[in-house]
């Protein structure tokens, strides 16, 4: 079993590592930063540490405007090269154990630019999935959601950084 965060990002659903979430944090104000990269939100001071904000919706492309109950998903040191980092993400749904068996892992074959930042395809239970739909929990689609490689992301900006 695996543990992730389901996320909402436009009107698709996007999930990521638990063990990469530090912790989850309302929306706050947020300095920009002149001249940055388009998908730098800003910086904020998160009880004292200045922390980098990124929009991972401008980051990976989604489009679709954002909602109000945007989420900040602060990410754990050794998931940013030891950075104060966190991520804009529409929503937090809930935090859900995912089987194996129910993960198709992605490959280079499939789509060329989507295995750049998605790990796989979490295949919800449909009885969990029919459960969430009454209880209002907000799914769209047939129960899928992109886990994404929110660690290669990062790898890939900051080695792209460099270049």
């Amino acid at each position: 079993m695996i543990d992730v965060v389901e996320f909402g990002l436009g009107q698709e659903l996007y999930a990521m590592d638990i063990q990469l979430a530090r912790e989850i944090v309302e929306m706050m104000p947020i300095t920009h930063i002149p001249r940055a990269q388009d998908y730098i939100a800003g910086i904020m001071n998160l009880r004292g540490e200045i922390t980098t904000v990124i929009d991972l919706k401008r980051l990976i492309q989604i489009p679709g405007a954002s909602g109000d109950n945007q989420k900040i998903i602060v990410l754990v040191a050794e998931a940013t090269g030891g950075s104060n980092l966190g991520i804009i993400v529409d929503d937090v749904h809930s935090v859900i154990r995912v089987a194996e068996d129910d993960i198709e892992l992605m490959d280079e074959g499939i789509a060329s630019g989507v295995h750049a930042f998605v790990k796989g395809i979490i295949k919800l239970a449909r009885d969990e999935d029919d459960r969430k739909q009454a209880d209002g929990g907000g799914r769209q689609g047939a129960g899928l959601i992109l886990w994404v490689d929110i660690k290669k992301i990062l790898d890939d900006l900051v080695r792209n950084s460099r270049a």
